[in-house]
């Protein structure tokens, strides 16, 4: 299954709030949240939508959640809470968050098109996995830095989680940590996307 490129507000109203997807919100007679609260939804829907909601939040396809998720298996400590900080500390999500770009589609962008430097050195992979002490900073060229500075301009930097740090004024911003759990901005119940994926095996 390929990575999502239809109507977000479409996927923002059947899944609620989702930041990294757009900050677009749907008009609220229009919202059909309160409407389905009354129906009796099973426990496979509800699974299935919270694995929708970590996927589309992240701009993943299937098989890369699903990657993250057997990788997050593997390691120690809550399968879940891993996997949230896998997802967290990709570039493009790092990005995001620091305020650099509006959301996450629009920091992948800025990866793919070479316009961000990491320790120095250009990335251009979105997936890549930023460490604790990593330096992203903006290539010295005109059109990157004013791309930058105008996403800067519009992003709440009261906001910013505590593993970054953003010094706008150069362009650069440093990973301190690896994120904690309660600075993640998706409201999410992660267990119930390991429990999807368990029954899917």
């Amino acid at each position: 299954m390929s990575r999502y490129r239809g109507p977000r507000l479409k996927i923002i109203r059947r899944l609620r709030v989702l930041p990294g997807l757009t900050n677009k919100r749907p008009k609220s007679r229009n919202d059909p949240t309160n409407q389905s609260s009354s129906r009796k939804r099973s426990q496979y829907r509800i699974r299935l939508e919270e694995k929708q909601k970590l996927r589309f939040h992240y701009g993943l396809t299937e098989r890369q959640l699903l990657k993250y998720v057997r990788i997050a298996g593997r390691a120690k400590g809550s399968t879940g809470q891993v996997l949230l900080q896998l997802l967290e500390m990709r570039s493009d999500n790092t990005i995001f968050r620091s305020g650099m770009a509006p959301t996450i589609p629009g920091a992948r962008q800025l990866v793919n098109h070479r316009h961000i430097l990491v320790n120095d050195r250009v990335v251009d992979i979105p997936s890549y996995r930023c460490k604790p002490r990593d330096v992203i900073t903006v290539r010295d060229q005109q059109r990157s830095r004013a791309m930058i500075e105008k996403n800067l301009d519009l992003s709440q930097k009261d906001q910013m989680p505590n593993h970054l740090t953003l010094h706008s004024s150069r362009y650069k911003g440093l990973v301190n940590q690896i994120i904690d759990s309660k600075w993640i901005s998706l409201k999410i119940n992660e267990l119930l996307v390991v429990e999807y994926y368990s029954r899917q095996a």
